[in-house]
């Protein structure tokens, strides 16, 4: 329970004998008191000090204690007011309780009678108090939801709503403490059927992707879960139902189910469709990705695909490979310099974040950018602007930022190479483009798609396949994954003399990784038979004196070349 000097309380009386004595009585049982005698000081306290409690006599010198009240409710709602009067009628209380008092008690007033009030009064605060911030943090959480939210009571009646439900659905304040039963949106009303059964059977619904009608008569796919609402003894006090509006998300899968090829990525494997999907996702916002993939997945055509999927599609698209370029040229593509920056530097140039300013500008091989540069991009993903080289204003951009890479740049910031705030700005979102052998059941429409972008190229004719080039491509590994592929069937399709391409059509290094295993991901650094021969001394001068790899040549631990050695390895 609150300790009484925690509360404060107001007491306005005309008479000061009264006033002092009341005063002292409340002071006496641990509270804070301040004792005014009219309107004027009373409304100064009141916007001064945060009251619990007033007490008010209705009949002050020259003034209406009725008009107190009504100031006290309009400065501070939560304090509590008790009246006085000496002269006690049914109209004057009926008034002061609708204005909003707690009661109101008749002169003389006997101090058992005070305290007893004043503890009931301060009572009904806290409770009024606590479901104030019950009711608070509700429309904070309701609010911050995206999905519809309902509630119901005990009855079964519309208890409460948040605006995603006013929105989509159509209720409106006019139907709360109706029963939801009788409550016609225009649709099937499975939502109202779902919380009336859990409210009944004190157990959850979960309704998932049904059809539902919305009020503007647009059919909506849906997911519901009910859930009954239990007060602290577990009685059942009303039901509360999400509803969650998957239409989108059910039209992004049906269509990645049927699709074969996505702005220019071909590919219906499961993989790609996970690509598609996440470029759809990511296609209208405005945050990071980073694109991983090995060399030869298509991670350009991935970069390509998110900007022309979205809201920038009319908007510059611009490519750097960061590899290609010295840090002195990347740092001057990038961010522009002005005439005289440095030796060479005759004329001002237009760098690319400009250039890509309103659209997109794609970072390929960005783990190789160099640590000065790297600052330099921090800057512009955290405050959206450079300066260019050679001056000191800065210049502002609204560029979408597509990076990619095939290292693991988790691993280069450990090694500290590669700055931890730029991964974590980079590495907002992460794209996998799966390598080709993890996707082996796109290779068919690989090399259809090939052979016809070739036969318009070369002006050929070519059909297809052989079975027996069937079979080698499915067995090769395809270590540049895609590009690899492309090359291959460009170098087929050249030296194709008919209309169905054969083995030996194919490149000379298909053929031999064939006749090798193309399969063997890792072999031995020597065959098992020599790895018995050789004597520890041997496997040493072979390794160059390395301990680990001699172990490897022998085909034992390295904590056994050390025993052999006749010392421990150091720590």
């Amino acid at each position: 329970m609150e300790k009484p000097e925690n509360n404060r309380i107001l007491l306005v009386d005309d008479e000061e004998g009264i006033r002092f004595t009341l005063a002292g009585l409340l002071q006496n049982a641990g509270y804070q008191v301040d004792a005014v005698a009219g309107h004027v000081d009373a409304i100064v306290c009141l916007q001064a000090v945060h009251y619990d409690l007033a007490f008010v006599d209705i009949m002050l010198a020259g003034d209406n204690g009725i008009d107190v009240l009504r100031d006290i409710k309009a400065i501070s709602p939560a304090t509590q007011v008790v009246m006085f009067t000496g002269r006690p009628e049914v109209k004057t209380a009926a008034e002061a309780v609708r204005l909003g008092a707690f009661d109101y008690i008749t002169k003389p007033v006997q101090s058992k009678m005070l305290l007893s009030i004043c503890r009931l009064a301060l009572t009904a605060k806290r409770m009024h108090d606590a479901q104030e911030l019950y009711r608070a943090n509700l429309d904070a959480i309701f609010r911050s939801v995206s999905d519809s939210i309902i509630m119901i009571d005990k009855e079964g009646r519309l208890a409460h709503f948040n605006a995603t439900a006013e929105e989509v659905c159509g209720y409106s304040q006019e139907l709360s403490g109706r029963e939801v039963a009788a409550i016609d949106l225009g649709c099937r009303g499975l939502c109202h059927t779902a919380l009336l059964e859990t409210l009944h059977t004190n157990s959850p619904r979960d309704l998932r992707r049904f059809e539902c009608l919305s009020p503007a008569g647009r059919n909506r796919i849906v997911s519901l879960m009910a859930n009954p609402v239990t007060d602290a003894d577990g009685t059942v006090s009303g039901a509360v139902a999400v509803i969650r509006d998957e239409t989108h998300l059910v039209s992004l899968e049906q269509s990645c189910q049927k699709r074969e090829m996505f702005q220019g990525i071909v590919g219906a494997s499961t993989p790609m469709q996970r690509v598609y999907f996440l470029i759809e996702a990511l296609a209208d916002v405005p945050t990071t990705v980073l694109i991983f993939g090995e060399s030869g997945t298509g991670k350009e055509l991935v970069a390509t695909a998110l900007h022309y999927s979205g809201a920038r599609a009319a908007r510059p698209f611009v490519k750097v490979n960061c590899s290609a370029l010295s840090e002195s040229l990347l740092e001057s593509e990038l961010f522009v310099h002005v005439r005289g920056a440095f030796t060479g530097a005759i004329a001002d140039k237009t760098g690319r974040f400009q250039l890509a300013d309103r659209g997109t500008l794609f970072l390929d091989e960005i783990a190789d950018v160099s640590p000065a540069v790297q600052m330099r991009l921090l800057r512009v993903l955290q405050e959206g602007e450079f300066e260019r080289v050679g001056e000191s204003s800065p210049t502002k951009v609204d560029v979408r930022i597509i990076a990619a890479t095939n290292q693991d740049l988790a691993k280069l910031v450990k090694q500290g190479t590669f700055r931890e705030d730029l991964f974590y700005r980079l590495d907002v979102v992460r794209l996998i483009v799966p390598a080709l052998r993890e996707r082996a059941h796109d290779l068919d429409l690989l090399v259809a798609h090939f052979i016809t972008k070739f036969n318009k190229k070369l002006g050929r004719d070519i059909q297809g396949i052989s079975g027996n080039v069937r079979d080698v491509l499915y067995r090769h590994t395809w270590p540049g994954n895609v590009r690899e592929l492309e090359h291959a069937m460009e170098h087929a399709g050249i030296l194709c003399k008919s209309d169905i391409i054969a083995v030996h059509d194919l490149p000379q290094g298909l053929l031999d990784s064939e006749q090798n295993g193309s399969r063997v991901i890792a072999k031995d650094p020597q065959p098992p038979s020599l790895k018995a021969k050789l004597t520890l001394q041997e496997a040493l001068q072979m390794s160059g004196g390395n301990k680990t790899r001699a172990a490897k040549l022998l085909g034992v631990s390295r904590l056994t070349v050390y025993r052999q050695l006749g010392r421990c390895p150091a720590d």
